[in-house]
């Protein structure tokens, strides 16, 4: 998966984006249960998007995803959509995240493949915990 195109009605599209953002004040919180139930969090919203994880790292201060997206979904929305439900739900279950004002920066990054295979993304993103 990850250069298999989407096929609809009226296109055909490969849209594979690398996001990366961070909890608020960078805080190591990411760490134990918590980092095991934000990854199914964000797998199941993931679904619910139509997006297909490609590649999914969770460091304590931070997350890499590559993901397969839709055409008819905006990059801002995805993480909008992601960082919300995510956020709502770690925060319920773990009453410690209610100390940071909020679980998440606003701010994000988001690349597309672009002068690099997405075989490469992927790569560099399964190789973050041996950095």
């Amino acid at each position: 998966m990850g250069q298999d195109y989407r096929h609809a009605n009226t296109s055909v599209t490969l849209i594979n984006y690398h996001f990366v953002w961070i909890p608020r004040r960078r805080q190591p919180v990411l760490v134990g249960q918590v980092a095991q139930r934000f990854e199914e969090l964000l797998r199941a919203k993931a679904i619910e998007l139509d997006c297909q994880i490609i590649a999914l790292e969770v460091m304590p201060d931070h997350v890499h995803l590559f993901l397969n997206c839709p055409p008819t979904v905006a990059p801002s929305n995805i993480m909008h959509r992601l960082k919300g439900a995510t956020a709502y739900k770690l925060r319920d279950e773990f009453p410690h995240l209610k100390k940071l004002p909020s679980m998440w920066t606003r701010s994000f990054f988001c690349s597309t493949a672009g002068n690099v295979s997405s075989e490469t993304v992927k790569r560099y993103i399964e190789n973050q915990k041996t950095r």
